[in-house]
C-alpha cells in the first residue's frame, strides 16, 4: 500500500496534493473532461447508408434468357416478308388451276456476346474492423452487383458497336438579335456528335470523351472509345458586339447530343453541350474548355466490345425503326412538340401513326427525361386545352380546410391506331435518357404477328448471367469481380420509335 494512504487515512500530504492540482494555474495538467476531449461512446449506426441511386428501369424489364448452347454469338433468321404470286392484293384462281408460289424474305442474324464487369477489393485490416458493424464482404459484392447493374443499364439502352457516328457537316452560322454582350470578333466554329455514351462520359468541364486507356486489376490494358464523333470543318461568322452568335448543324443519325468548341480561328474551345443540333451564344466566351485539337478522329464505337443497344437499333437506318429529327430554327431557338388542337402532341401522334401504317403496331411504353415529360404536358394543355390545371380536394374531416393541388403530368398518352379501338401508351421518366430525346418501343409484337413465335420485341441473351470472381490471394487482400456475359436480341427493331432534336419549350 502506498504510505500515503498507511493506516486507511488519507494524510496531510495527499491533501496538499490535491489543492495543488485543484488550485493551480492554467499552466497545469488539464483537469476537465468534456465531450470535446472525445472520452465518450461512439454510437455509429449499423448498416452504413448508402445514399445513391440505382434505377434501372430498362433492365428490370427485359427478359433474360439464358441460352442453352450460347458458343461466340447468338443466332437466329429472320423472316421479314411473305410476298403473294402475281399482285400481292389479289389471290384469284381460275377454276382446275394453281397459283404460282410465293415467295420469302429471311435474313440470318448473329450477335457476339460480350462481357461487361466491376471489380473491388477487401483489405484483411478492413474486414476485420467490420467486425460488429456489417459484413463487408457481402456489402462488397451487394455494391459491385448494384454498379455492374448500372452500368448494364445503359448498355441496353445505348450501347454502340456497330453505328458509326462519322464527321458532322460544317456548321451553319448566323449573326442576330440586339443588346448581347458577346464581344465583336470573327468567331470559329467546330462540332462533334456525341452518342448517347458520349454524351453521358462528357462534358463542358471536363470535355469530350474521345478514348480511355484502362488498366485492369490484372495490370493488363486496354482501350474503350467515348463515344464522339470526328470533328467537324470550322465555320467563320463576324460578330459586332450587341449581336449574338447562332450555330446549327444537320442532324447526324446516332447523336443525341452535340459539342460545340468556338473562339478564333485556330484556337477554338469547348464552350457548350446541347441535347439538339443548335447552339447560341450571347455572352463572352469562358475560353477554359477542352481545344479542339483534342478530338482527332471518330470514337463513337466500340466494335470488339460492345453490343448495340435499343436507341443504337433504333437510329440504325437499315433496321427501319421510326426516327425523326424536329428542324432547326433560324434564330436558334429549336423546334419543341407541336400542340394537335385536341389535347395531344403532333409529333407523337405522327409516329404513332406511321408506325400502324408501316407495321401494324403501336408501342407499349414511351421513355422520356424530367425536360420532355414537362414539354408532353405543356404542349398537350396549351391552347386553352384544359390549362391551366388545379385538382379541389374535399375534405374528409369536419372543421377541416379545403386544398388546391397545383401541377400534374401526363402519365399516359393514348393510341387510337389499334385494330381494337386504341389503348394507353404509360409515359415514363428514364434516369439517363437524354434531354431532347422521345423513345418509344413496343415490348411484346400483337397477336396477328403470331407473337408464339417472337414472344418478345427485345431479350437479354445469356450465355452467363452475373457471377462473382473471388480471385486467388496474392497479397492480404481480397479480390472480387462482378461478371455477366450477355448481349442484346432486339427481334423486331422497327418496333421501336425515337423523336430526336426537341427544343425545350417549357423553361
Amino acid at each position: 500500500m502506498h504510505p500515503l494512504l498507511a493506516g486507511g487515512s488519507i494524510s496531510k500530504e495527499t491533501f496538499d496534493m490535491m489543492k495543488g492540482a485543484l488550485g493551480g494555474s492554467q499552466d497545469n495538467l488539464g483537469k476537465t473532461v468534456t465531450v470535446s476531449t472525445g472520452l465518450v461512446a461512439y454510437d455509429l449506426q449499423a448498416p452504413a447508408k448508402m445514399l445513391y441511386p440505382t434505377i434501372t428501369p430498362i433492365r428490370n424489364v427485359l427478359p433474360r434468357v439464358r441460352r442453352q448452347n450460347p458458343g461466340d454469338a447468338a443466332h437466329w433468321k429472320k423472316i421479314t416478308a411473305i410476298t403473294g404470286s402475281g399482285w400481292d392484293a389479289m389471290g384469284w384462281v381460275p377454276e382446275g388451276q394453281r397459283s404460282a408460289r410465293m415467295s420469302y424474305q429471311a435474313e440470318d442474324m448473329a450477335f457476339a456476346y460480350r462481357t461487361m464487369g466491376e471489380e473491388d477489393a477487401l483489405t484483411f485490416e478492413a474486414e476485420a474492423a467490420a467486425q460488429g458493424f456489417e459484413d463487408e464482404n457481402a456489402m462488397v459484392t451487394f455494391r459491385l452487383l448494384q454498379k455492374m447493374m448500372r452500368k448494364e443499364e445503359m448498355a441496353l439502352l445505348g450501347g454502340n458497336a456497330t453505328l458509326a457516328l462519322g464527321t458532322p457537316a460544317t456548321p451553319t452560322l448566323a449573326a442576330g438579335g440586339t443588346g448581347k454582350t458577346l464581344p465583336t470578333a470573327t468567331y470559329s466554329v467546330i462540332v462533334v456528335a456525341l452518342s448517347f455514351e458520349g454524351y453521358m462520359n462528357s462534358s463542358v468541364a471536363n470535355g469530350v470523351a474521345t478514348s480511355k486507356v484502362i488498366t485492369g486489376a490484372d495490370g493488363q490494358t486496354f482501350t474503350l472509345n467515348g463515344g464522339s464523333s470526328n470533328k467537324s470543318a470550322a465555320a467563320t461568322q463576324a460578330i459586332t458586339i450587341g449581336e449574338e452568335l447562332r450555330c446549327s448543324v444537320a442532324p447526324v443519325r446516332g447523336a443525341v447530343a452535340y459539342a460545340w468548341y468556338v473562339g478564333l480561328a485556330g484556337a477554338e474551345k469547348l464552350e457548350a453541350i446541347t441535347s439538339r443540333a443548335q447552339a447560341v451564344f450571347s455572352a463572352p466566351l469562358a475560353g477554359t474548355g477542352q481545344a479542339a485539337t483534342a478530338i482527332t478522329g471518330d470514337m463513337s464505337r466500340n466494335a470488339n466490345y460492345s453490343f448495340d443497344g435499343l436507341l443504337t437499333n433504333a437510329f440504325t437506318a437499315a433496321n427501319n425503326a421510326y426516327v425523326r429529327w424536329l428542324d432547326n430554327t433560324s434564330d436558334g431557338t429549336g423546334t419543341g412538340l407541336t400542340a394537335s388542337g385536341r389535347g395531344s402532341c403532333v409529333e407523337i401522334d405522327t409516329m404513332l401513326q406511321t408506325m400502324w401504317d408501316n407495321y401494324r403496331l403501336g408501342p407499349s411504353v414511351i421513355w422520356v427525361n424530367s425536360q420532355e415529360q414537362k414539354n408532353i404536358t405543356t404542349t398537350v394543355l396549351s391552347g386553352g386545352t384544359n390549362a391551366p390545371l388545379l385538382r379541389y380536394e374535399a375534405p374528409t374531416t369536419p372543421g377541416q380546410a379545403y386544398g388546391l393541388v397545383a401541377g400534374g403530368v401526363i402519365d399516359y398518352y393514348y393510341n387510337p391506331f389499334s385494330v381494337d379501338g386504341g389503348y394507353k401508351i404509360p409515359v415514363k421518366i428514364h434516369p439517363d435518357l437524354p434531354p431532347g430525346t422521345i423513345a418509344c418501343w413496343c415490348e411484346k409484337l400483337p397477336p396477328w404477328y403470331q407473337s408464339n413465335s417472337v414472344p418478345n420485341v427485345a431479350e437479354v441473351l445469356l450465355r452467363r448471367d452475373y457471377y462473382r470472381m473471388d480471385w486467388p490471394l496474392r497479397t492480404r487482400m481480397r479480390e472480387y469481380g462482378v461478371y455477366a456475359e450477355e448481349v442484346l436480341g432486339v427481334y423486331a427493331p422497327f418496333a421501336m420509335g425515337i423523336i430526336s432534336n426537341i427544343a425545350n419549350k417549357t423553361s
